[in-house]
């Protein structure tokens, strides 16, 4: 759970289950204290049997509910080897009035790190491989991070040109507050989504999306056929029975109990990451996962919004999506990968609809919602030989 700061020389103590080595172990306790003379307020997380590790965020860079900033220790961390791969593009305009953002439960005026760009909004993508090669876009789920696709970018960068990007509101993207230049709506990831690949590249691309954002890909990918040579849905939502979200999902969209769920990494990143599938997380991966969240309330915020505005308008963004694949006039090459160790989706009609529509259909039996984590490199092979057969004449 994010820090709240009603005074900046008081903190408050929550109980939360996060430990050095699994996200599984007995529950940690944060003993936060600030002495006079601190530079920074220090967090000490004791938990059974583990050392202690630190949080540590400068005062200065509070954000108003939370600090910005925070991170597990002095040493180099995954998260940041991570952002060392990669860089921010900037796309989409924003929109709003331009006034500054506040937080939804306590008005108070959120910092820099919660505030939508003055003009664009700035997205953060791992890209590899040869500029010259055919660009493939991979698009992560929800709620997850580009950080999903690591396993598959080495792959790809053989033969392509990979990009895995973070949506606005995720992972390491601009995260403004919702009603403050991005509501977080599933029409307003579609246009960011055609703002982002137009910004990267001006070739056809090849598109990979995995869950519930599939149903923003492929009305983007309707609105703008000319630009999509192949597309590949990873347990995309294809039956009126997969069009509500699980209760993991759909409780941060709840009145008030959501904006405190969405507050707490376990939460909002682990939990939707392992209760859906047979995926394991490793610690290195928990902590690039979780670090949005431990340093800036804002990602908990934009995971609440993003859940309401999915929770209302999934429904119909899925039917849209499966007359747009049975529409007769679709022409682009659709493949669907199921992991059937899916705990969210159910494989039933799955394959009725791939028959009924003519698409391809990959299953992968050991693989469960979020594919890329539990057979990334698989996939990534099966990306390349997708794409290399749809390119033959």
């Amino acid at each position: 759970m994010a820090v709240h700061i009603h005074n900046p020389n008081v903190f408050h103590t929550h109980q939360r289950r996060l430990s050095h080595t699994s996200s599984s172990a007995s529950p940690a306790s944060y003993l936060f204290c600030r002495h006079s003379h601190a530079k920074y307020p220090r967090f000490i997380c004791k938990s059974n049997n583990q050392d202690d590790y630190l949080i540590d965020a400068p005062v200065s860079v509070g954000d108003g509910f939370s600090f910005s900033g925070g991170k597990y220790s002095d040493q180099p961390s995954p998260s940041d080897e991570w952002l060392k791969q990669g860089k921010w593009v900037k796309a989409h305009r924003v929109g709003g009035s331009g006034v500054e953002a506040k937080d939804p439960i306590f008005g108070l005026t959120m910092g820099a790190s919660s505030q939508a760009s003055k003009d664009v909004f700035r997205w953060f993508c791992v890209e590899s491989g040869n500029l010259d090669s055919p660009p493939v876009i991979l698009i992560h789920g929800f709620p997850s991070q580009a950080y999903s696709y690591r396993k598959a970018l080495p792959v790809l960068s053989k033969n392509y040109r990979a990009i895995a990007f973070d949506w606005l509101g995720f992972g390491f993207s601009d995260k403004p507050q919702a009603g403050y230049g991005f509501n977080y709506t599933l029409d307003e990831f579609v246009s960011s989504l055609e703002s982002f690949i137009d910004e990267v590249t001006t070739s056809e691309v090849s598109l990979v999306v995995q869950g519930y954002f599939s149903t923003a890909a492929v009305k983007y990918a309707r609105n703008r056929p000319e630009k999509i040579k192949n597309l590949i849905l990873l347990n995309p939502p294809l039956t009126p029975e997969h069009a509500k979200l699980p209760s993991t999902l759909s409780v941060f969209s709840n009145f008030l109990l959501g904006e405190i769920f969405s507050q707490d990494p376990l939460r909002a990143s682990d939990k939707p990451l392992t209760s859906c599938g047979p995926y394991k997380m490793k610690e290195d991966d928990a902590m690039v996962y979780r670090r949005p969240y431990l340093t800036s309330g804002s990602s908990g915020f934009a995971l609440n919004a993003i859940s309401r505005a999915m929770k209302k308008e999934l429904k119909g963004y899925a039917e849209e999506m499966r007359t747009s694949l049975m529409d007769k006039n679709w022409k682009i090459p659709t493949t669907v990968c199921w992991g059937q160790r899916d705990k969210w989706l159910s494989y039933e009609g799955v394959e009725d609809f791939c028959k009924s529509s003519g698409h391809k259909l990959i299953e992968l039996p050991m693989a469960g919602h979020h594919v890329q984590e539990d057979c990334g490199e698989e996939l990534g092979g099966i990306i390349s030989r997708i794409i290399s057969k749809a390119a033959l004449p």
